[in-house]
């Protein structure tokens, strides 16, 4: 039944995963043994897709390396099981879980054609002149669709994507988080940002001009990370943030959404850690969580 009463243009998280997902390559401990256990299931990393029912369009923010089942997952619940390939990816950086996924559309596997792939002109240069990725440039497997920060992207349907920048470890492009909105709705999409401090902007207020904000949640608390200075990887720690928020009115706190978990945030493997951020009245997002535009 569903199907008539689902709005025609809408958001699905893809991935909630850090770049490395989850469990993560290296990791002997006890939150990535649970999955090699079998008590929890495994994550991709952080990929959300848009479906537009109405123009038959599918879109999709970042290529994370866990692409193929992504795109698989985003034909099936779009129902567009013919569609070759998106109709556009938005990239927010150069760390490999947000572009890595881009090589499946190569011909060495897809032999994708004319895929448009917006990006900000550090992270287009960088995809155009060094390979694996330009041969993708050469081939037209991808054409590259320049972005301008603060500069709205127009696609069908009234859809409009929004790239801002915000301060995070640029070492190959500069890095942005997006706002999506259709005439009824509005979501804010930060998977990675420095401190919140650190950006220009204030997010209480970005987060009351939006009905949804998922948010970077890389860390749920300082120290998380053993044997390394957790300064080198700077993210807004899960408690900041709701530190940041407390005095929020309860629907502002309820758009909230966290995102982009590093496999040693509890919460991606511990329900009381979620059951906490839930009871303080924000939300935390899960693979095939829906948002209508």
């Amino acid at each position: 039944a569903g199907k008539a009463t689902e709005p025609n243009i809408y958001l699905v998280v893809l991935g909630i995963a850090q770049d490395g997902g989850y469990p993560h390559a290296g990791c002997r401990r006890n939150c990535c043994q649970l999955v090699f256990d079998g008590k929890q299931t495994p994550k991709s990393p952080v990929c959300l897709g848009i479906v537009d029912g109405e123009n038959q369009k599918v879109y999709m923010l970042e290529a994370s390396p866990a692409f193929p089942e992504q795109w698989r997952r985003l034909q099936d619940i779009s129902g567009l099981r013919d569609k070759r390939a998106p109709d556009g990816i938005f990239l927010t950086h150069a760390h490999v879980g947000h572009y890595a996924g881009l090589m499946h559309l190569g011909r060495e596997v897809m032999g994708a054609k004319n895929v448009p792939v917006y990006a900000m002109p550090r992270m287009e240069k960088f995809l155009r002149e060094n390979g694996p990725w330009s041969q993708l440039v050469s081939l037209q497997n991808i054409v590259l669709q320049p972005l301008r920060a603060d500069s709205a992207v127009t696609l069908p349907g009234g859809l409009r994507i929004t790239p801002f920048t915000v301060p995070h470890r640029d070492e190959f492009s500069e890095t942005v988080g997006y706002r999506i909105e259709t005439p009824r709705r509005k979501v804010l999409f930060i998977p990675d940002i420095d401190k919140w401090a650190k950006w220009e902007r204030d997010i209480a207020a970005e987060v009351r001009r939006v009905d949804c904000a998922l948010l970077d949640a890389t860390f749920f608390r300082d120290g998380e990370l053993q044997g390394r200075a957790m300064q080198e990887v700077p993210h807004p720690f899960v408690e900041e943030t709701m530190r940041l928020f407390e005095n929020q009115p309860a629907s502002e706190k309820k758009k909230v959404t966290f995102i982009h978990f590093n496999h040693t945030n509890p919460l991606l493997w511990d329900k009381k850690a979620r059951q906490e951020v839930r009871g303080r009245g924000f939300t935390v997002a899960e693979e095939g969580m829906r948002v209508g535009m």
